[in-house]
């Protein structure tokens, strides 16, 4: 039997985006919103759509487990599962909230597995542009049913062009990378939704993407995506990224000579 599992996903994307989060998109009321954390917001759609999804993947993969970004704020013990060697499924139910609150674009819902305690596949899917990014560990990235390859993008630097999350930046890294901003083509502030960021970077639209947070469920399907196209996904550091690994500070980039130029730009070579 043929292995559906990246159309499954997808498709329980976007029927999840169209059952639960479409339909509250610029309908929430001020009773449909509340703060998990000091400046961190939850609404009911990002509630039911979790619990849609994770009720879906298990059925997929019985015996896995679902570390989704509501039902850590509920239990962080969630999180321990992330360096054992069981299925684990890593779920954003909508990346972007305080976008999707505000009633703007962009948001994104993701997914990523996690098997023998490596990243295996991922999925992001943006509803509103309709676009569908999946990846599968070892074999590639398709972006909408076509496949995709990025690893042999190689500009000037004075022509790159990328995101940092510098509000999030550490006084003396953010004096740094805005600096260093200047020596490339266009330095964007970020679009408050990780999931935008890593298709922007699929899609040519970006070179690159520094974050300075690091939660598994942010960037465990995009990390991957990247990677599986040709990209590169490291700590500050040079380290791969991996979920359940911690600490701060990830840059991503379209292929390895984009990230070696990046890195030197905005952060130093040190």
């Amino acid at each position: 039997m043929a292995d559906t599992l990246l159309d499954d996903v997808g498709a329980l994307l976007r029927e999840t985006a169209d059952q639960v989060v479409l339909p509250l998109f610029r309908k929430l009321d001020d009773a449909d919103v509340s703060e998990k954390a000091p400046g961190e917001l939850v609404t009911v759609a990002d509630r039911r759509a979790e619990e849609m999804i994770s009720a879906a993947l298990r059925r997929l993969r019985p015996g896995s487990v679902v570390v989704g970004e509501e039902g850590v704020a509920d239990d962080p013990t969630l999180l321990e599962h992330l360096g054992g060697r069981a299925d684990v499924w890593l779920v954003d139910p909508i990346d972007g909230t305080s976008n999707f609150v505000a009633g703007r674009q962009p948001f994104a819902l993701m997914v990523a597995l996690q098997t023998g305690g490596e990243p295996a596949a991922a999925w992001v899917l943006d509803p509103l542009a309709g676009t569908l990014a999946v990846a599968r560990a070892g074999e590639g990235t398709w972006l909408d049913g076509r496949p995709l390859r990025t690893g042999d993008r190689a500009p000037t630097l004075d022509a790159l062009r990328g995101a940092a999350m510098s509000h999030a930046l550490p006084p003396a890294a953010r004096a740094r990378v805005e600096a260093g901003g200047a020596r490339l083509g266009e330095l964007l502030p970020g679009q408050h939704c990780a999931g935008r960021e890593y298709l922007d970077v699929l899609t040519g639209d970006q070179d690159f993407v520094l974050f300075w947070r690091t939660l598994p469920w942010d960037h465990a399907p995009g990390s991957l995506l990247v990677r599986a196209a040709g990209g590169v996904a490291r700590r500050f550091d040079g380290a791969d990224y991996h979920p359940a690994g911690e600490g701060h500070g990830l840059l991503v980039a379209a292929s390895e000579r984009i990230w070696t130029a990046a890195r030197e730009a905005l952060l130093g070579a040190g």
